[in-house]
């Protein structure tokens, strides 16, 4: 078996993008999916195959309207890690219950045990990421990406007077904002030995 052995928190599949409100101490409500977990099923299909999942991980700039453009630059995800999970139906009872629930003040997690049943791969310096030895099936795949915009303020440093009366004086301060962007895709390994390429945006 070949399951992902790191030990990673729960926030990397349920919490990216989502920031808690600081207006007071109230904890955030945490749901699990109402659904028995069958690790039989999970374990079976990360088994050992022949197929194999090749894909370029990355995610675009939004605009004032929170819009990816289509035509918008690529932000490529450099050494990131990519988690796959089996689509198994407790997988897609708790991806039904996030679509449903997840929220500023709501997570959705899995249960420690479903969580276990993962593959774990980084990309190179281009975004690229292989999993090998796959099984024909579907499986869901995630990364979180992180990257930054740079701006520019003008901040005042002062002020001068002369007989034509007072003159303000600023600097422009170069500051850069950060951003984390949840990536998402299913794909399917349809039969043995197959090779699928992904794009996962």
């Amino acid at each position: 078996m070949r399951i992902a052995s790191s030990v990673l928190t729960m926030a990397f599949v349920c919490l990216a993008g989502i920031v808690l409100a600081q207006r007071g101490p109230k904890p955030p409500k945490i749901l699990y999916p109402e659904f028995a977990f069958d690790s039989l099923t999970a374990r079976e299909q990360l088994k050992r195959g022949k197929g194999t999942i090749k894909g370029i991980a990355f995610t675009k700039p939004k605009n004032n309207l929170g819009v990816k453009p289509l035509l918008a630059e690529r932000i490529y995800a450099t050494n990131t890690k990519i988690v796959l999970f089996p689509v198994t139906p407790y997988f897609d009872a708790w991806l039904s219950l996030r679509k449903k629930k997840e929220g500023k003040h709501t997570y959705v997690y899995m249960s420690d045990e479903a969580f276990r049943f993962r593959l774990e791969t980084t990309t190179d310096s281009y975004g690229n990421f292989t999993f090998t030895e796959m099984k024909p099936g579907r499986y869901f795949l995630q990364a979180i990406v992180g990257w930054s915009t740079s701006h520019s303020r003008n901040v005042y440093t002062g002020s001068g007077y002369s007989g034509y009366g007072r003159t303000d004086y600023y600097t422009p301060e170069y500051y850069s904002v950060g951003h984390s962007d949840r990536i998402e895709e299913f794909v399917e390994v349809k039969e043995s030995g197959e090779v699928v390429s992904i794009k996962l945006h």
